[in-house]
């Protein structure tokens, strides 16, 4: 069974929201009732459970139709692992109120412990017809699809929990997880389908470039460009390959034959500019991220590149402008704003702007030192996760 994300708070609100009812239940209960119930919230938001137990008890044996009593003494019994007494105590809140806010959630959470996921589905899909803006109730519907083995729609589920909350940790971790179970279940699918295509090939590359080992994705992306020559992308794809093991030649002929087969292709001719500044070609460099800048304004650390272009052409003014943007160009990666700043001190430095020049290398120094802790500080955190005994990774030179 999947992963349970954090009950306590979820169950804390509910108990805030269920005793603030106190000032709203003299004209449905009786003062000793009324008076019950609110102690046994209290003694809830305190953690005494038995206390809260016996008070919320008491109170459905006074007023057996008051259904908030029933349904916070579902949630004691839940908290005290007894999950079978906590059902019938929301079944009951239920059948008496049946929009009762929160009543089919944890009804659900209870079965899903018990591992009746269709019951807990079945009680979820009430919760979120009757408030469709309840982030939790997607989200433990997502969680229930999950542990179904129903990807797709715990993926759905857990999207519209993640429109709802875009920016709830618990949310993101389990929506990822059904993304990647989606992925899952597509390739091997597809693998099935037709276990010779190219684009089994591609998914292979592309696992062997997110896990950086670039030869078996040259190794394999050739073998899809022999089933699919001319497929957009894919000569493209080799070359970048080709590029992160260092081939600076195979990458330029790949991006060329990708540009032979789509002259359109923004992305391509823009990395054969980069490849020029790789070879010192400032002119060349120039001119062809400039085109594909035409074709697809915007394209992440062009104002870093044409600013190394620049500088090779020795027009360290024009070099100036475009690496001075490239420090705070937005979705930039830390490293290109630190070698940012970096090469703009050596264009202030050729400028004769010496202060300049100084505050650039002491930014660029700055910022290295910055990054250096972070990550040492995630070194650390992975050594404490692992044995003691366990040989641990050098920290990475990141220049």
């Amino acid at each position: 069974m999947t992963r349970l994300p954090r009950v306590g708070r979820l169950l804390f609100i509910w108990v805030l929201l269920l005793s603030g009812l106190g000032s709203q239940l003299s004209a449905q209960v009786a003062p000793e009732v009324r008076k019950l119930f609110l102690e046994a919230s209290e003694a809830m938001k305190q953690g005494d459970l038995d206390a809260a137990g016996r008070g919320f008890a008491e109170a459905v044996a006074k007023a057996p139709a008051f259904a908030e009593a029933h349904f916070n003494l579902g949630l004691v019994r839940q908290e005290q692992g007894r999950p079978e007494e906590a059902i019938v105590s929301f079944q009951k809140a239920l059948s008496l109120k049946p929009r009762l806010h929160g009543a089919n959630l944890f009804l659900a959470l209870t079965q899903y412990k018990l591992e009746r996921l269709g019951q807990a589905r079945a009680a979820l899909r009430n919760e979120t017809a009757a408030y469709p803006k309840d982030a939790a109730a997607w989200m433990w519907l997502g969680v229930v699809e999950i542990a179904a083995d129903r990807p797709e729609e715990a993926a759905a589920a857990l999207d519209r929990a993640a429109t709802l909350a875009p920016d709830n940790v618990d949310i993101l971790f389990h929506r990822g997880q059904a993304h990647l179970l989606v992925s899952k279940n597509s390739y091997t699918q597809m693998y099935k389908a037709d276990p010779k295509s190219w684009r089994v090939l591609q998914v292979l590359a592309q696992a062997s470039s997110d896990a950086d080992r670039p030869l078996e994705a040259i190794s394999a992306y050739e073998e899809a460009i022999k089933l699919a020559p001319r497929q957009l992308g894919l000569h493209e794809a080799l070359g970048a390959e080709y590029r992160a093991a260092g081939k600076t030649e195979e990458a330029e002929a790949a991006f060329n034959r990708e540009l032979e087969i789509d002259p359109f292709n923004a992305s391509a001719r823009y990395k054969l500019g980069v490849l020029a500044i790789e070879k010192g070609d400032g002119a060349r460099a120039k001119g062809l991220i400039e085109a594909a800048l035409q074709q697809k304004p915007g394209i992440r650390h062009s104002d870093y590149n044409l600013g190394r272009a620049e500088m090779l052409l020795g027009d360290d003014e024009a070099a100036a402008r475009h690496l001075q943007r490239a420090t705070s160009a937005p979705g930039s990666d830390p490293e290109v704003i630190q070698q940012a700043w970096y090469q703009l001190g050596i264009v202030y430095r050729r400028l004769h702007q010496m202060d300049n020049a100084k505050q650039a290398f002491a930014t660029f120094q700055r910022l290295k030192e910055e990054d250096a802790e972070t990550s040492q500080q995630a070194l650390r955190r992975r050594q404490a996760r692992q044995s003691p005994d366990a040989a641990q990774p050098a920290p990475e030179d990141r220049q």
